[in-house]
């Protein structure tokens, strides 16, 4: 049989602590599938390295800030900061140990292999939820793609990071003056006023222009200190 282009390809398959993740060929696209959800493909990049671009020039002139990048997805994000001396280091927290894998030894690799010999990087195979309210490290900005988005979440164990108490966490691994930048396939003003409420400062939302349709958005907001 005969595989076209507009018949994507599972290339692994595998049930994670959270349900299935697959890994697909569609042309010349990668794609991550979480429990029937699309989550992100190799087509563009451009939001990601928006999230960590904006999370930097929200920074003050600190040297060589440490970034903690909820997500390791299909590794843009990680590849962008990796790529920039000036982050200091680059800590990772992915919780499928399939998407590592697809990155340490799989097609993923491409993207990032880069990245993963810097020394500069660290990956961690964790919940980001458990990591923010368990781990005595700290960084001075906190990048996160772990979803579609506040009200998009992949499951929903998810939903309580975008809570006041989630985002209160996020703020404890933040050090004073440290920025929250926060991906999403939609501006959410609701959630710019939980931000707020949660303790955050200079809220704001930088949009990505998509090719149609509503904008992709970056939420960034700034721990006081």
């Amino acid at each position: 049989m005969t595989t076209t282009h507009d018949s994507p390809v599972v290339l692994d398959r595998r049930d994670g602590p959270y349900g299935e993740v697959v890994l697909r060929r569609h042309g010349g696209l990668l794609q991550i599938i979480a429990n029937g959800c699309f989550l992100m493909d190799t087509s563009d990049g451009r939001s990601e390295r928006l999230l960590v671009d904006a999370a930097r020039a929200a920074l003050d002139a600190r040297p060589a800030p440490d970034v903690l990048i909820g997500g390791l997805g299909v590794g843009f994000s990680l590849a962008h900061a990796a790529a920039d001396p000036h982050w200091g280091r680059i800590v990772v927290v992915e919780r499928e140990p399939a998407v590592v894998g697809w990155h340490r030894d799989g097609p993923l690799g491409e993207l990032s292999a880069d990245a993963l010999a810097d020394p500069r990087t660290a990956v961690v195979e964790d919940d980001l939820v458990s990591y923010v309210n368990e781990t005595s490290d700290t960084f001075d900005a906190l990048c996160l793609d772990i979803d579609n988005g506040p009200g998009w979440t992949v499951t929903e164990d998810n939903d309580g990071l975008y809570t006041k108490a989630g985002l209160a966490a996020c703020a404890r691994v933040l050090r004073p003056g440290g920025v929250l930048a926060v991906w999403s396939a939609q501006p959410s003003p609701e959630f710019e006023g939980t931000m707020r409420n949660a303790g955050f400062r200079q809220v704001r939302t930088e949009e990505v222009p998509v090719a149609r349709g509503v904008p992709d958005v970056v939420h960034l907001a700034v721990r006081p200190g």
